[in-house]
Formats: C-alpha cells, structure tokens, sequence
C-alpha cells in the first residue's frame, strides 16, 4: 500500500500532468474497492452517497462532521488510490474553524477536499468566502502530508444564476490559494469552456444535471481538468435495487441474471 504522502502527491501530479482527470465517487469501502479495480487513478467522497446509504434525506449537515470524518477514514483505508473528500462547508462559519475539517481528514486519510462558500442558508458574502478559501489554504499547507485543497462556487446550484460572479468568486478564490476550483452547475461546453478560460487552475466539472450525451473527451476540451459525479453511481446503484425489488414483489426473480457474480466480488475485495 501507498503511505498517505505517496497518495498526496500522486494526486498533485494527476492535476498537474496533462490530460483530464476522471474522479468517480464511492460512498462506502465496497464501492471504493470497486473502483479500484476498474483502473481509477483517483477517487472522491460524496455526501449524497453518504445520505442515501444511511436513508437520509441529502442536504445541509444531514450527515454529522463526525460521521462525515469517519466516512473519509472507511473509503481512504480501503484503496490504495488518493481520496478526496466532499468536506460541505466545513460544519462551520468562522473561516478559521471550517478550515479544521481539512486538518481532520488529512488525519483520517484524506489527501484533498472541498469546501463550499454556502452556509446552509445563503452564500457567502463575497469577503468573507474568499477569508474562508484563505484559510483553508494555510490550513492545507500546513499539513504534514501533501494535500490538494478544492474551493467551491455554489451559486450556480443555489438559485444563483450569476455566472460573472461565480467566475468572480472562482478567480478570487485562485488568487487565496485553493488548488483547484469547482463550480457545480456547469451544465453544458460552452460554460464549461466560458469559466475554464478565465482561471488558471485546475477547474472541476461534476456531470450531475449536465448532459449525458457529453463525452469526457468533449468536456477536456473545454479546459476543465477533473470531471466527478457527485451521487450519481449511487442513485444508480438504488435504482437497479428498486427495479429487482419491484420485480421481486411482482414474483419474478429474472433480475438476479443482472447480479454481480459472487466470485467476482471475491477476486476484487480479497485483493
């Protein structure tokens, strides 16, 4: 197994190599072994994975800090791939603070994560989200292993429909420290390669509402540097549950022809 700086600094070079970075997104140590064995090079954490596998309603802190930490510590004890981390807002206001929740995942395995400039509530103004970015900056830099931190632009997934200010906030964000930058609600190539052409770190794309017809090749064209999906493995996932439960309840077993083979989970989760 890679030590933790090995897996740090495996995943600063896969943002600074060329090419695009495909980061799927496990929900529990199973999953994250899956992965793995499909050939990732990297992997991230999602809170609406966390939410569904715990029957909880995703949203604000519907999951606990403590659970969160403890989620990271699961998945990046599992795999041998670098782990990134949905990290919310930090469970916190006070930029200080929410930059604490860096600290206690590096302590958990973790070799990057996101903080979000939404409180629950609102976005943050714009002063104090960059002072929150600042501080999860020197946080990160202060770790004792390599560690890629992510700052977050909410607006366009909060009903916030201000693509200048969410560049605005993204260059603000760069100029702070983040490592890399994310703007969930990039929806289609052109704004995909709108926001990519004014930063000039890494920017990420999660594909959750975008379209599916859209290849990975067409999006690294754009600029975009990492693609992630957010839940969407896992909502895939409860949907082939709920078609063989329905089945089931119907009194067909035919589904279980679609099941994984057993000796295949084996092979993955021996290994």
């Amino acid at each position: 197994m890679r030590t933790q700086a090995e897996k740090g600094q495996v995943f600063r070079e896969l943002h600074d190599r060329p090419g695009l970075l495909l980061l799927p997104n496990p929900w529990d140590a199973g999953t994250a072994k899956l992965l793995q064995s499909l050939g990732f090079e990297a992997l991230a954490t999602t809170s609406l994975g966390m939410s569904n596998a715990l029957g909880r309603v995703d949203g604000d802190n519907a999951v606990s800090r403590d659970e969160l930490i403890e989620n990271c510590r699961v998945i990046a004890s599992a795999t041998d791939l670098p782990v990134n981390a949905d990290l919310e807002n930090g469970y916190a206001d006070d930029p200080k603070e929410a930059a604490t929740i860096l600290r206690d995942a590096a302590a958990a395995g973790i070799v990057g994560g996101s903080i979000e400039d939404w409180s629950g509530e609102k976005i943050y103004d714009f002063n104090h989200a960059v002072e929150r970015v600042a501080a999860g900056a020197e946080m990160a830099r202060s770790l004792s292993v390599p560690f890629t931190f992510t700052a977050r632009a909410e607006n366009l997934i909060r009903g916030v429909k201000d693509l200048d200010d969410t560049i605005r906030r993204l260059q603000a964000f760069e100029k702070a420290g983040a490592d890399v930058l994310y703007a969930p609600g990039l929806l289609d190539l052109a704004t995909m390669r709108t926001v990519a052409s004014e930063v000039t770190k890494p920017l990420n794309a999660v594909m959750t509402g975008a379209d599916p017809n859209l290849t990975a090749d067409q999006i690294a064209a754009t600029g975009v540097k990492r693609i992630s999906i957010g839940g969407s493995l896992s909502r895939l996932a409860l949907a082939a549950f709920m078609r063989g439960a329905k089945e089931m309840k119907a009194g067909s077993f035919l589904w279980m022809r679609d099941t994984m083979p057993t000796s295949d989970l084996k092979k993955v989760f021996r290994s």
